[in-house]
């Protein structure tokens, strides 16, 4: 993408019939350099029309096809939910047809990891109490309420001990989709190496038992508190009916990570490739300049990753849809491009029964930002994807055993999306919003990225870049590269804006 800028608009394709709005028009304001006025107001972030529009003509942004015009439409009207209907694409998926060559290979850069004695590496250094249902979440909310900053201002290397919560965990099939859905989750978090040690707490009685979720993902405690590696390490697991009821459960698991809390804050941070980085890339609360300077900033950034040998991610499988075939056309084979449209079309069928449609995004706040149809919003979002090739395609919450580029399936929610990132190995995420999304997910930092520098300044405390400046003639890949150094910054452990006011303990939401 070249964009050219003309005043107060942004042309982004010579094959684009609109332009985007960089600075609020009124009625009768020139329409940049096209020699049109404004025929309307047109808010900041929304497309205005360059050129004459048909009855069912194509609208077109970043060269692709958004949606199609329900009326004619002028030069200098305002595009959006009132002239334009998402309508049905012909996409051709050419699968692996455009594979891209590797990156020219990087290695000079490290960053100060955490490693763990099995090799993992972290980026933070937490202690994780696992509840494998909603019935335990209370007694595991309240042993967490009992490390709070007085007591780990002795253990300066700790992080936190965070309680893992849920609303489900009963009445689903003990074994079925749902159930091996929720353990690969929670599995994915107890191993995840920002989590020093857990302990797993259940009620008992619960489908989601504990057995199955260690015995399924092989759980193991590494070390056990006051122990040298064991031979035959077994996981702490706790249910409230064995031993006692609440207060007692509470007590023992208390007691238990007291005597943690020593090992726990034994490490250092020591120089590790940035190979080991896994990032989780996504994107909330957008607006209509996300896709245009912080996803494509952040697609800088995971490209230099994939160069340097690590691993970048995105998900929200149904915010794929309309831009899924220019990522089948880089999948390194046919089987990864046809993974990725198997997922959208269970997707569509998903919607189809109960009455809705993939298209029922942008949410009102995505609209209200400027961005129409899922088509518009999703060729935005896969700009995080950067320019490689697409290495591999995952279920939710599976672990990811390749680099470079990949992609894993969840729903378009945040915090469903991140936890599944997170439990599949992400260990720094990237969140870039338009709207103002709060957002920190326990144990691993999130990095705040702004679209626009009004809505920046607005929430400077829980930004953390302004990817915004782009509109002020920055260019993508200078914010790319800042975005890169924030990233390795964050993973050494500069706290990014969330952690800084303490975010992240309710945003774990299994799918």
């Amino acid at each position: 993408m070249s964009p050219s800028t003309a005043e107060s608009i942004l042309a982004l394709h010579p094959d684009d019939n609109i332009a985007i709005v960089t600075s609020a028009l009124r009625e009768g304001d020139p329409v940049g350099s096209t020699g049109a006025h404004a025929l309307d107001d047109v808010p900041f972030g929304h497309k205005i029309a360059t050129r004459a529009i048909a009855t069912g003509e194509p609208i077109r942004k970043f060269g692709q096809v958004i949606g199609f015009a329900t009326e004619p439409i002028q030069p200098g009207q305002w595009v959006h939910t009132q002239n334009v209907t998402p309508g049905e694409l012909s996409l051709d998926y050419a699968f692996a047809s455009e594979i891209p060559a590797d990156p020219e290979p990087l290695a000079d850069r490290t960053f100060m990891g955490i490693r763990r004695p099995d090799g993992r590496v972290a980026t933070r250094n937490y202690i994780g109490i696992i509840s494998t249902v909603n019935c335990s979440a209370t007694s595991s909310k309240y042993v967490a309420a009992n490390f709070d900053q007085s007591i780990l201002d002795a253990y300066p290397n700790i992080d936190g001990v965070i309680a893992l919560t849920h609303k489900g965990g009963c009445a689903f099939d003990y074994g079925g989709e749902e159930h091996v859905r929720l353990a690969r989750t929670l599995a994915g978090f107890a191993k995840h190496p920002n989590i020093a040690a857990y302990i797993v707490l259940g009620l008992g009685c619960e489908t989601a038992q504990a057995s199955f979720l260690t015995e399924t993902h092989d759980l193991v405690q590494l070390r056990m508190p006051g122990e040298e590696f064991s031979a035959e390490p077994q996981p702490l697991v706790m249910n409230i009916q064995d031993v006692g009821g609440v207060r007692k459960t509470v007590d023992r698991a208390t007691g238990v990570i007291r005597e943690m809390l020593p090992e726990v804050n034994a490490i250092e941070r020591v120089p590790v490739p940035v190979s080991e980085i896994m990032l989780g890339c996504e994107c909330g609360g957008s607006d209509g300049n996300s896709g245009i300077t912080a996803n494509p900033a952040v697609g800088i950034a995971s490209d230099i990753l994939v160069a340097h040998g690590a691993t970048s991610i995105i998900a929200e499988t149904p915010e794929i849809c309309g831009g899924e075939h220019l990522l089948t056309r880089r999948a390194v084979s046919r089987e990864v491009g046809q993974k990725l449209i198997d997922l959208i079309d269970w997707w569509k069928e998903y919607a189809a029964k109960f009455g809705g449609t993939i298209d029922n995004n942008p949410s009102v706040g995505n609209k209200q930002g400027g961005l129409t149809t899922i088509y518009e919003k999703s060729l935005g979002a896969i700009a995080k994807g950067g320019s490689t090739a697409l290495n591999g395609v995952y279920d939710f919450a599976a672990p990811i055993d390749r680099k470079g580029f990949v992609i894993m399936d969840s729903p378009g929610f945040d915090a469903i999306s991140v936890t599944g990132m997170v439990a599949s190995g992400a260990n720094v995420v990237v969140f870039t919003t338009g709207r103002g999304s709060c957002f920190g997910c326990k144990p691993v930092p999130t990095i705040k990225i702004s679209s626009n520098t009004p809505m920046y300044e607005h929430m400077i405390d829980d930004m953390d870049l302004n990817a915004g400046k782009i509109l002020d003639g920055a260019s993508v890949e200078e914010v790319g590269h800042e975005i890169f150094e924030k990233i390795v910054a964050v993973a050494s452990g500069e706290k990014t804006k969330s952690e800084a006011q303490g975010i992240g303990d309710e945003e774990f939401a299994p799918w």
